[in-house]
């Protein structure tokens, strides 16, 4: 059997495939909480072993670089390399990969109704890339060799933030004053849209309803009772920190667009996005995203998709598994 994984920082998606069988067909999957587990190897033990499987190869994709058939996962206390894991699995050819590699690897997998476009564009023959706020902020490239676009990773999210204007400059300082340096990734994430909500209360921006200060900071989970309350209209502040967020995705989504001059299209992954897409395509994030001076005309050319399959990156390891 061919054993398939998406490592994110908060769940683990995992599946089990005969061999020949289509990359979103497995015999077995589980979602699984990542973190309470001492390793990857023994979290991937707790799923194979009640079924009395042993995969003869396995791909995983991992959020974190991997250098070497190694990483040191961004957002988990884990080192994860290929001899560990295939000791794990009793001799399997085991391959990592970035997680946003594997989702790269799953575009070919999607349908037209596994996507919302945000911008239809004028797509042109060429490179494609990937962004994705979750747990963390993944990019990948997406390169086109002249008859199919080969995935290549990237730890862009984890490049300097750059601020746009007043506000986001005072952005960037109070993040600086409570954390030292200043990624994409440190906003664009979940806990990044949680200090987004927390710089508007320091700096007395948007209406705040009564008590939702104390439910915020007793939230175990703050960035989700933020979109909630965005998505339900009841605090006017958390409106404010998500429609500035989705402002400061589409920017970065842009400053991709142009590295990887991605002219056949720009997806957009991760968890976060399918949760506003509401906000996401009332037109901010493709006005930011445009926002590039003499290259607006081309970045409006360039198509843009919401992935809604939140197990892409899974058919995308899954596919690469099968095909060896």
């Amino acid at each position: 059997m061919i054993l398939a994984g998406d490592v994110g920082g908060t769940k683990t998606q995992l599946a089990l495939f005969e061999p020949g069988a289509r990359a979103r067909a497995p015999a077995h999957s589980a979602k699984l909480a990542s973190h309470g587990h001492a390793s990857l190897a023994a979290l991937v033990r707790e799923f194979v072993d009640p079924l009395g499987a042993r995969p003869a190869r396995a791909v995983f994709g991992i959020a974190g670089p991997v250098v070497g058939g190694r990483c040191e996962a961004t957002n988990l206390p884990w080192i994860v390399s290929e001899p560990e894991m295939s000791a794990a699995l009793d001799g399997a050819k085991v391959t990592l990969m970035n997680d946003l590699e594997a989702t790269a690897w799953g575009l070919e997998q999607l349908d037209a109704s596994d996507l919302v476009t945000l911008q239809p564009g004028e797509p042109h023959a060429g490179n494609r890339a990937l962004i994705a706020a979750g747990t963390g902020l993944g990019e990948a490239l997406l390169v086109w060799n002249g008859s199919r676009w080969r995935p290549s990773a990237s730890e862009g999210g984890h490049a300097d933030f750059g601020a746009r204007d007043p506000l986001e400059d005072e952005l960037l300082l109070w993040l600086r004053a409570a954390h030292g340096r200043v990624s994409y990734e440190r906003i664009l994430s979940g806990r990044g849209l949680a200090d987004l909500y927390r710089f508007l209360t320091a700096t007395a921006r948007g209406a705040e309803p009564p008590a939702f200060a104390s439910r915020f900071a007793a939230a175990e989970d703050p960035a989700a009772l933020v979109t909630e309350a965005a998505l339900d209209g009841s605090c006017g502040r958390a409106r404010l920190a998500v429609e500035r967020w989705v402002d400061i995705y589409g920017a970065e989504a842009g400053n991709l667009a142009l590295k990887a001059l991605a002219v056949a299209g720009l997806f957009v992954g991760g968890g976060i996005a399918p949760r506003l897409i509401d906000v996401m395509r009332d037109g901010r994030f493709a006005r930011a995203f445009g926002a590039k001076g003499r290259l607006a005309p081309m970045l409006r050319e360039i198509p843009i998709a919401v992935i809604r399959d939140e197990r892409t990156a899974l058919w995308g390891a899954a596919a690469v598994g099968l095909a060896a």
